[in-house]
């Protein structure tokens, strides 16, 4: 069953927007603290542009609106984003020197890791309403805006921009709730530009802490249910929590669906959201149940909690239905559905 209709005969799968930055995760082994390590391995980074980078990778047409850096930094985003036959067309250049954020890794242990954001001043945060038009917009079947996006002036205008004129269109609207704690000025703001944008969504994908977070100032204290009802009740088909190890539900209104993650030995703690995001989503837009876009995206996300970085380890379709097959080969059929 279809929730989410989307227009087939739009020539972009989908748009994500907003953070587009710089990763260096320390080359190991040994695991070791920030202050130890030496050598670092430098990657594209940023939610919106590995969920872009997964998706082109399961084969589907992806655009991107986002800013960077003018200089040599923004010169390999956007190589590497052509490389990978994503449109960057919208993809602007900062005009008064703001750089590309970065961001460092600390590998502590495989069950151990943490990050060091550098987000004063960076360019994506300087995307502009005048930045995004209502033509590429109504050229593709979903647009996904990311929590990051909203944190600061203009680029919280241009995602609210977008998010009109997505809803002008029929162009359909995911919400990445993609909580950083960087940027925001208080806790009030953050529920209110969350709320905005989960009120107008199609479908939302969050942690429950995130969710925590944008229902602080409504109802806060809600249950997994409680949250899936309300946002439902909103107009969204699809409500996405997350429990990390414990795995993850899709509320619909036809009940919920859960997944749990597969076996694997991780590296790192994180960086599995971005490559489940990728994969749920182009299980949607090829019209699958939902609990074969669950498992697709758990199988995605195990595989890159086991990858240095995570752009570059972003799967193949074949990749995670070999990786699916082998752990049911191995655990049996209901390894990640039990």
């Amino acid at each position: 069953m279809s929730y989410i209709e989307f227009d087939k005969s739009r020539p972009i799968d989908l748009i994500p927007m907003g953070r587009m930055a710089i990763d260096f995760n320390p080359v190991i082994p040994p695991f070791q603290s920030l202050v130890e390590a030496d050598t670092f391995k430098k990657y594209v980074g940023g939610s919106p542009a590995n969920i872009a980078v997964g998706l082109a990778r399961l084969g589907k047409k992806v655009g991107f609106i986002g800013k960077v850096s003018d200089d040599q930094f923004g010169d390999y985003v956007t190589k590497f984003f052509d490389d990978e036959g994503i449109d960057t067309s919208h993809v602007t250049r900062a005009k008064n020197g703001e750089k590309l954020g970065l961001t460092f890794t600390e590998m502590l242990s495989p069950k151990e890791s943490s990050i060091l954001m550098y987000r004063d001043g960076v360019a994506d945060l300087m995307l502009e309403p005048a930045d995004v038009d209502e033509e590429y917009i109504a050229s593709a079947k979903a647009i996904l805006i990311s929590g990051t996006a909203l944190c600061q002036s203009p680029s919280r205008e241009a995602c609210l921009k977008a998010m009109y004129l997505a809803k002008k269109v029929g162009t359909k609207i995911i919400f990445d709730i993609d909580y950083r704690p960087y940027n925001w000025k208080s806790a009030d703001e953050i529920a209110i530009y969350y709320s905005i944008v989960a009120e107008n969504s199609d479908m939302i994908m969050g942690s429950r802490e995130e969710y925590d977070l944008t229902e602080a100032i409504t109802a806060p204290g809600r249950t997994d249910e409680e949250t899936a009802a309300y946002w439902l009740s909103k107009g969204n088909k699809i409500i996405i929590i997350k429990h990390g190890k414990e795995g993850s539900t899709a509320h619909t209104a036809d009940g919920s669906f859960n997944i749990k993650p597969f076996p694997i030995d991780k590296i790192k703690s994180f960086g599995g959201g971005d490559g489940y995001g990728s994969s749920f989503i182009y299980g949607l837009l090829e019209g699958w149940d939902i609990i074969d876009c669950l498992e697709l995206g758990s199988a995605s996300a195990s595989l890159l909690i086991n990858a240095h970085g995570c752009w570059l380890f972003m799967p193949s379709l074949s990749d995670l239905q070999s990786y699916i097959k082998d752990c049911k080969d191995k655990y049996g059929d209901m390894v990640a559905r039990g």
